[in-house]
């Protein structure tokens, strides 16, 4: 059976910013989960909901079980982001909640088909409109959207065809033809927007260029036309109204219908746009001239013969940079340039009779095995837990605060809470573990130690379980909160005393780097610090100052 045609008897409703809710809920086989992005998700949440929802829809498979995505209006923020994301993630169906107008209907279809364009894919995504009020049901019929009509012989010019609307066949006519206007060019396959209106108890349709909303008024707040508009065009005006400080002009309808008119009048509307870019990021396709590499020629990749070509080095440099971003999404920029400058000065060293290029993502894997930080992705060694508890400041606050993005499968998010507890004992311990590895998050509250781990520095830290397995004592599991979110958008959280963010930043697009920065330099406190990579380092423009002991290097909030 097509899935526009099965029967809806259950409909689960779950909140999109619950991962535990939203992987399990096929489980008790409704005929159709209702995920709800809009109401269900408060507004610190939407984006974080978004990517948790897109990210379950392309993992788990939900059997026969129907999957509906509420999304939130378009004439919110986040409604047009809600659309794409879910349409491409493979929804079956997009709510769209309290509709009150079709033109919000006709917005999203129109959506909702580009998006589909996109990815390949025409036609498979269904729409559900929810009625919510009074007057979204006055409006059902008031506004349609269509693209074949049924071309009828011998009319008017302005009579483009008529259109079946619910079983009544009515007149399409188009404004344009009927007062001589030019037509704009438009493919065929597009659908045309659709006014339909009641003139004595006669329904007919008029092809508009844009429908921008349904405002109700009241008949007393109506105004005879100013002569402003002039004595040719007012006499088709039946008046003016002020509504939410915008001037709407009244046509009269019927005055329009009983007589041709030459005339037509169009009005423009241009709004400006803004854009801030409060930290500066470079991203490097090349090193700069001050660098020295090894095996190139110290001070330049160029040669001091302006007149011949170009270095072949500084050539593969570039496209090796290129090659970093396309296979690993790896962005070369101020955070890790001296390492990545080093590190090719290495490679090319190491690639005697061979291309100094990157070909494939075995290479890419290659070139970056050294960029990884100790100890990522693993149970620390006590060596290097012991460092980061001498690197780290004192700190009497009753109540540490520490942001974990790119927890990963939370092992090390694990080790830092264990590493906190003792270092500042006596405050509570409050960790933000964020990823956008939905499972992994998901698993990461139920992760249990290895045997060959529990016997080391962990050991004060660890209980046994009724299976016999050792898994975190109630006071570390309670320090932290494991998230779904992709930590490039906005954060909910409070003051920060710590960011711990380890081989993360270089895998951020440039813009996406700038705004994850602006979140250290907001959120964290005067007297915090941040911890990144081993390899990489936080711009001068981020706010903080770089300081390093025992081979440990954190940076102090300046």
């Amino acid at each position: 059976m097509a899935i526009r045609d099965r029967l809806r008897r259950t409909m689960m409703f779950l909140p999109g910013n619950n991962p535990s809710m939203i992987t399990d809920a096929y489980i008790y086989g409704p005929d159709s989960v209702m995920i709800d992005l809009e109401d269900a998700t408060s507004v610190n949440q939407k984006d974080a909901a978004r990517f948790l929802v897109s990210e379950a829809l392309k993992t788990i498979d939900y059997k026969t079980t129907e999957t509906v995505v509420r999304v939130n209006g378009l004439d919110t923020p986040f409604g047009a982001d809600d659309i794409r994301a879910v349409v491409k993630a493979g929804v079956n169906v997009v709510r769209l909640p309290k509709t009150d107008t079709p033109d919000e209907i006709i917005a999203v279809d129109k959506l909702i088909t580009e998006v589909e364009k996109e990815i390949g894919r025409e036609g498979e995504t269904l729409l559900m409109a929810a009625i919510e009020s009074a007057t979204g049901i006055m409006n059902v019929k008031e506004i349609a959207k269509a693209g074949n009509f049924t071309y009828v012989p011998n009319t008017l010019p302005f009579v483009i065809g008529v259109y079946n609307l619910r079983g009544e066949i009515i007149p399409i006519l188009d404004m344009r033809l009927f007062f001589n206007i030019a037509l704009p060019a438009s493919r065929s396959s597009e659908l045309e927007n659709l006014l339909i209106l009641n003139v004595d108890e006669q329904t007919f349709g008029i092809v508009v260029d844009k429908i921008d909303k349904v405002v109700g008024v009241q008949k007393s707040a109506v105004q005879p036309p100013h002569p402003l508009f002039g004595d040719i065009n007012v006499k088709y005006i039946s008046g003016v109204v002020e509504n939410n400080k915008r001037l709407y002009i009244l046509l009269d309808v019927e005055r329009i219908f009983s007589k041709e008119t030459q005339e037509a009048v169009a009005h423009r509307e241009e709004l400006p746009s803004v854009a801030a870019v409060p930290i500066h990021i470079a991203p490097v396709d090349e090193p700069p001239a001050t660098t020295s590499v090894a095996g190139i020629k110290n001070n330049s990749f160029v040669d001091e013969k302006k007149d011949e070509k170009p270095n072949i080095l500084e050539q593969d440099y570039k496209f090796l940079t290129e090659a970093l971003k396309n296979f690993k999404n790896f962005l070369v920029s101020d955070i890790n340039k001296e390492w990545v400058q080093k590190r090719f000065g290495e490679w090319a060293s190491t690639q005697t009779g061979k291309t100094n290029q990157l070909q494939s993502e075995k290479d890419a894997n290659e070139f970056l095995k050294p960029f990884w930080s100790k100890s990522t992705g693993t149970w620390w060694k006590s060596d290097y837990a012991d460092a980061i508890k001498a690197a780290l400041p004192d700190n009497s606050a009753k109540q540490i605060v520490v942001w974990n993005p790119g927890c990963g499968n939370g092992m090390e998010t694990y080790c830092l809470a264990c590493l906190l507890i003792n270092r500042y004992q006596g405050a509570k311990i409050k960790i933000y573990a964020q990823d956008v590895d939905l499972l992994g998050v998901s698993n990461a509250a139920m992760l249990t130690v290895p045997e060959s781990e529990a016997g080391g520095w962990l050991a004060p830290f660890l209980t046994k379980n009724a299976l016999g397995s050792y898994v975190f004592s109630p006071q570390v599991k309670d320090s932290i909160m494991f998230e779904y979110h992709d930590c490039r958008h906005a954060n909910a959280l409070p003051a920060i005393d710590i960011v711990f963010s380890r081989d993360l930043l270089s895998f951020f697009d440039e813009e996406s780097l700038r705004s994850v920065l602006n979140d250290f330099d907001e959120k964290v406190k005067g007297n915090g610090v941040a911890i990144v990579g081993d390899n990489e380092k936080l711009p001068n423009s981020c706010g903080f100052i770089e300081h390093t002991e025992d081979m440990i290097t954190i940076y102090k909030k300046q």
